[in-house]
C-alpha cells in the first residue's frame, strides 16, 4: 500500500451538503474512537499488513481539527506508533478555518504533519451560512497567516461552485479571494446533492433552487481559466497546483494504487480487495474487541473491475492513463481491451493520445462521466 486515511468522524456542526460518516462532538466516545484507532492499526501491523511503504497519510472527515489539542497529540502519538512519519513524502489533514487555532497549528506541525487541506467552500458570507458552515469569510486569510508563521507552506483550499442561489459574480469574487491568497493548492468542486443531507431533504421538497447546469459549466469553465493564469495547473478535474505541489495522497486513488482506510465508515484497498469499514462509533469500536479488523464488507477486485477503475479513475488525471503502464499492470495492451470505446470517444472528441498516455480533451473535461460511464460493463 502506498497510503493510508484516517477518518476522524466527529463535527461541532454538520454541513447542509455533506454525507461522509459524521456525528456530532459533543458526548461522544472521543478519546476511546482515537484509542480503537491505535487498535485497529495494531491488529493490521499484527496480521501481515506493513506500513512500512507508505508515501502518505491524510486525517480526513469529519473534521480532524474538531478535536482538542491534547487529542489531536494522542492521535498523532499512536500514528507514530506504527508509521515512520519521517519517510513519508506527504502527512496531510483536513481543517476547518474556524477550528484551526494556533495551538492545533503547532500540535500538528510538531507531530509531523506538512501539508493542510481547509475547506473554505467560499468567501462569501451569505453563502457561507446557507450551506452550514461556521466560519465566517474573514477567517481563512487569518488562518493561513497563522499556519505560515508556524511553518507551513503546502497549504490547499476547497471551493465549491453551484450553490443554492449562487451568482456568477459571487463565484468570480470567491475565486478573485481564494487566489489572492497565494496558495500553492486549489481544490474547486461542483455541488451535489447527494441522499441523506439537509439539501436532498430541501431539494425534494423544492426548496433547494440551484444554479442549473449551464451556469455551472461556465463556473467550471472559469475556474479553469483563472487558475490557468495564475499559474496552477489543472492536473485532475477538480484540482490545481503549482508544479511540484499536487496532491500526493490524491494521486494514490487516481492511480488506481492500493492504501490503507483506518476508522469508522473508512474505504480501503489492499492486497487486491476493496473493504468498508463498520461506520457506526459504537460498531466500529466493539468490532475489535477480539483482535479481528472492523471490516464490514470486503469485496475481491477482478482482473476487469481493476482495468475499469484504472481507466475511469486514471482519466480524471490530466496527464491520463499510461499505455505502457496499463499493459505492465495487467499484461494486455489497452488497446485490445478497449479500443472500441477509445475509437468511440475519441471521435466525439472527448479523449486524444499523447506522449503514449490516453487523455481528455478540453470538451473531455465538461464532459467527464460520459467519458467514464463506457468504461463500465
Amino acid at each position: 500500500m502506498r497510503g493510508m486515511y484516517i477518518h476522524i468522524p466527529f463535527c461541532h456542526q454538520i454541513c447542509h451538503y455533506c454525507d461522509f460518516n459524521k456525528v456530532f462532538f459533543k458526548n461522544q466516545p472521543v478519546d476511546e474512537y482515537i484509542e480503537s484507532i491505535g487498535t485497529e492499526l495494531s491488529i493490521m501491523a499484527n496480521t501481515g499488513y506493513s506500513f512500512k511503504e507508505l508515501e502518505t497519510v491524510f486525517l480526513g472527515g469529519g473534521t480532524p481539527t474538531s478535536l482538542s489539542e491534547l487529542q489531536l497529540e494522542r492521535l498523532l502519538e499512536i500514528i507514530h506508533e506504527y508509521v515512520d512519519v519521517r519517510a513519508l513524502k506527504e502527512f496531510s489533514t483536513e481543517a476547518n478555518p474556524d477550528e484551526l487555532t494556533r495551538g492545533k497549528l503547532a500540535v500538528l506541525k510538531s507531530g509531523g504533519v506538512d501539508r493542510l487541506s481547509i475547506g473554505v467552500q467560499s468567501f462569501d458570507e451569505q453563502l457561507l451560512k446557507r450551506i452550514g458552515r461556521t466560519h465566517s469569510a474573514d477567517d481563512p486569510a487569518k488562518v493561513i497567516r497563522n499556519a505560515r508563521e508556524v511553518g507551513f507552506e503546502n497549504i490547499s483550499i476547497d471551493l465549491i461552485y453551484g450553490l443554492p442561489e449562487q451568482t456568477i459574480q459571487q463565484w468570480e469574487d470567491t475565486l478573485d479571494k481564494a487566489l489572492s491568497l497565494e496558495l500553492p493548492h486549489y481544490s474547486g468542486y461542483s455541488l451535489i446533492v447527494e441522499p441523506k443531507t439537509v439539501f436532498y431533504n430541501l431539494m425534494n421538497k423544492g426548496k433547494l433552487p440551484l444554479p442549473g447546469e449551464d451556469i455551472e459549466a461556465e463556473m467550471f469553465d472559469m475556474l479553469i481559466n483563472r487558475m490557468d493564469k495564475a499559474g496552477r495547473l489543472q492536473y485532475e478535474i477538480s484540482n490545481f497546483a503549482t508544479l511540484g505541489n499536487e496532491s500526493i495522497h490524491n494521486l494514490i486513488y487516481w492511480d488506481n494504487d492500493e492504501y490503507a482506510g483506518i476508522g469508522a465508515g473508512a474505504h480501503g484497498y489492499v492486497k487486491g480487495k476493496r473493504y468498508a469499514n463498520y461506520g457506526p462509533l459504537k460498531k466500529y469500536m466493539e468490532s475489535m474487541e477480539d483482535g479481528s479488523r472492523p471490516v464490514m464488507e470486503e469485496h475481491e477486485v477482478t482482473e476487469t473491475e481493476a482495468m475499469e477503475e484504472e481507466m475511469f479513475l486514471g482519466l480524471r488525471k490530466l496527464a491520463g492513463v499510461s499505455v505502457h503502464s496499463f499493459e505492465t499492470k495487467f499484461g494486455k495492451s489497452l488497446n485490445n481491451v478497449y479500443g472500441d470505446v477509445l475509437k468511440e470517444l475519441s471521435g466525439k472528441g472527448l479523449i486524444f493520445e499523447s506522449e503514449g498516455s490516453i487523455k481528455l480533451t478540453g470538451k473531455g473535461v465538461f464532459r467527464g462521466n460520459e467519458v467514464f460511464q463506457q468504461f463500465l460493463k
